[in-house]
């Protein structure tokens, strides 16, 4: 009784995954409590003004750190690539790590960078997104032209 609502434990180190459609999520890293309150390290995306020689376009961001609640109800522990590579230690690498993150603003290409990269760069100190490569063969075609002409 009661499971369909009951969220699951987090500990520190957690990656927390968002659904946001039917193709991707958004994934954070959970933080711990600060006065009673459970945070989550997220990263956050607005338009850039740069531009970026083979993907055109450019997002601006940088890592914040939000109370889970006010991020949703509707979450699941997502540790990906659990059992391929060991989890870094939280308290003596992941969260000085974030809180080195907190406040800088990072430029990145809109196709290759992303929450779930940041969350297994955090988590694993590897940059990988399950979720680009199984939309990337959609993706491709329309990034084909970038590739092969000079034009940007």
């Amino acid at each position: 009784m009661g499971l369909k609502h009951s969220q699951p434990q987090l500990f520190p180190g957690d990656i927390v995954e968002y659904p946001r459609n039917r193709y991707f999520s958004h994934f954070g890293v959970y933080y711990g409590e600060r006065d009673g309150v459970p945070y989550v390290a997220h990263l956050t995306g607005r338009d850039s003004d740069s531009k970026l020689l083979l993907f055109g376009r450019a997002l601006r961001s940088e890592v914040k750190l939000d109370p889970l609640q006010l991020l949703g109800k509707k979450y699941k522990v997502n540790n990906m690539l659990d059992g391929t590579y060991p989890a870094r230690d939280f308290h003596t690498v992941v969260k000085p790590a974030i809180d080195d993150l907190m406040g800088r603003e990072v430029t990145f290409d809109i196709l290759f960078h992303n929450s779930e990269h940041q969350a297994t760069l955090l988590r694993y100190g590897v940059k990988k997104s399950a979720q680009i490569d199984k939309v990337y063969q959609h993706i491709m075609p329309a990034w084909k032209k970038p590739f092969t002409n000079n034009d940007l």
